[in-house]
């Protein structure tokens, strides 16, 4: 399935509600045929998924020593994460930027094995620094971030999680640049987004969140390398912005198992990374 089919929108939770009579496997089963075809979860939602097309052979060569089953760096989710009730594969809206192909493989951190029907979440900032459903407390600019890693502004409100951060309750009826995805028998699924942009206090980032069973199993956030990050903030609409104070050896949260494998693809890149997630939460 191309990117340009998009999802229903649907709750992720919704979503997660129906597995019991229809299972995620029938939500990706529905995307095998020529194209998209709708599916009627157990509370009534009408689902037309926006399946991973990505086989293990179109990156090997990216995913290959792109990371390995030891388990990922799990980090605070910052205070802009929210459900946004979105389910598909193209999630840049009207946002401008540099195209970014961003691939996914998860795996489990016992067994070393995809672990398929997974969801990832992404989300990230905009070329002027702005988070959808938050732009007015994400400025792009600002003092220095909350822990988590967020431009500073109103504390969010929202529910509490076990690391202290909170979801946010959104500010704003924005929804860009950010997007759910169900992973396949291999364990991938791919975005199609825009390079993120920056703010004050952190490195060039975006976030990521892995769901088994209804359940968060991982919380990280990917970075990019440096020298690319200068060529993409040369470009527009990202030149149009000058100051960058953080970069990647300057961050708090950055760690070398963050970085994404890239390579040009087009007028834009494509980069890959392995998750490797505590699926059955043991600690293992």
């Amino acid at each position: 399935m191309g990117h340009d089919h998009e999802g229903q929108r649907v709750s992720r939770r919704r979503l997660f509600a129906g597995i019991s009579s229809i299972g995620l496997g029938t939500l990706l089963a529905a995307c095998s045929g020529s194209g998209p075809s709708a599916v009627t979860t157990s509370t009534g939602a009408t689902v037309t998924p926006q399946a991973t097309t990505a086989t293990t052979g179109d990156l090997a060569a990216l995913f290959e020593g792109a990371g390995t089953c030891e388990l990922t760096a799990s980090t605070t989710q910052g205070p802009y994460y929210f459900d946004a009730d979105k389910v598909r594969g193209d999630i840049r809206e009207d946002r401008q930027g540099v195209r970014l192909r961003v691939a996914i493989k998860v795996q489990d951190s016992e067994t070393c094995e995809p672990l398929k029907n997974a969801v990832v979440e992404i989300w990230h900032c905009d070329a002027a620094g702005l988070y959808s459903g938050a732009e007015s407390m994400s400025t792009g600019g600002g003092g220095n971030p909350p822990a988590g890693g967020a431009p500073s502004g109103p504390p969010p409100s929202g529910g509490g999680r076990e690391d202290g951060s909170m979801d946010l309750t959104p500010v704003d009826d924005q929804r860009y640049l950010r997007g759910a995805q169900v992973t396949n028998a291999e364990g991938i699924v791919e975005f199609t987004t825009i390079w993120p942009g920056w703010y004050r206090g952190r490195t060039i980032h975006i976030h990521a969140m892995v769901h088994v069973s209804n359940e968060r199993v991982l919380t990280t956030q990917f970075m990019f390398d440096e020298q690319l990050n200068s060529v993409v903030m040369a470009r527009a609409p990202y030149s149009a912005r000058t100051g960058r104070d953080t970069f990647n050896d300057g961050d708090g949260i950055y760690q070398d198992g963050m970085l994404m494998k890239v390579a040009q693809e087009g007028d834009g890149y494509v980069g890959a990374i392995v998750l490797a997630a505590d699926s059955d939460r043991d600690g293992g």
